[in-house]
């Protein structure tokens, strides 16, 4: 990486990093460890891990990379320290906005026994009707739990893996209508389907998040194929408005 003439070698490093290099980017992260630990350390005792914290900051430095502009004049450690901070500041508040009452985590683990006993029974994913049989419980509070499960934290939460690397929510949606990155980055998922109708909220879990058919969306919900088409096509439109 250079002994001397430090300062232009290290400018060096940081393009190469934004421009995708690993080795560059490995060396910007480690140079930069001790920052990232100095600030997670000061959100301690607000109820978070520090190794959530530290992995939340990472983010936002890996974010820093991606967004620091030489034509800035500061160092790059003074631009990313509002990065690391803001990243965490928005872990903290969106964890607060969509922590679940025990009582629906205990539903969820309820209903996910009952779901896979019926599919081994009925060699296929059984419907909300069949589970609340099964479990006494109402189709209300099944679609409740459910959902509570399985939002994830924000637009840059992984929701499964795919040839060796994560897949985001924000991967799936450029898939579907190409928005603007710099745009993705402000908006938090969890505020997003907050605004969609119950229905809506649903499928869009389901299809993105557990990564189902839309046939498979229509058996467990008792509805049709081409409902569950019209409501993703209705929503991914919805959501583009919305982050526009």
């Amino acid at each position: 990486m250079g002994q001397h003439s430090e300062d232009q070698d290290y400018l060096e490093v940081l393009r190469q990093a934004k421009a995708g290099s690993k080795r560059a980017r490995e060396y910007v992260v480690n140079r930069n460890i001790g920052l990232i630990k100095s600030i997670a350390k000061r959100f301690l005792g607000r109820g978070h891990e520090y190794e959530d914290l530290f992995q939340v900051g990472s983010i936002g430095l890996m974010k820093a990379i991606n967004n620091f502009d030489e034509s800035f004049n500061v160092k790059f450690s003074t631009y990313a320290v509002p990065m690391i901070l803001g990243e965490i500041k928005r872990f903290i508040r969106d964890d607060g906005m969509i922590k679940v009452s025990r009582n629906l985590k205990d539903l969820a683990v309820k209903i996910k026994a009952a779901s896979e006993k019926l599919k081994k029974e009925y060699n296929r994913d059984p419907t909300i009707t069949e589970i609340s049989k099964e479990t006494q419980l109402n189709i209300g509070d099944i679609l409740n739990a459910l959902e509570a499960s399985l939002v994830p934290l924000s637009l840059h939460e992984p929701v499964y893996h795919e040839e060796g690397k994560d897949v985001t929510v924000m991967d799936k949606l450029t898939d579907q209508d190409n928005m603007e990155g710099e745009m993705i980055d402000k908006l938090i998922l969890k505020e997003l389907l907050l605004k969609l109708e119950k229905r809506e909220r649903q499928i869009i879990i389901l299809r993105y998040f557990k990564d189902k058919t839309q046939r498979e969306i229509a058996d467990l919900l008792g509805i049709s194929q081409v409902q569950v088409s019209r409501v993703e096509k209705k929503v991914i439109e919805k959501m583009k408005s919305m982050l526009e």
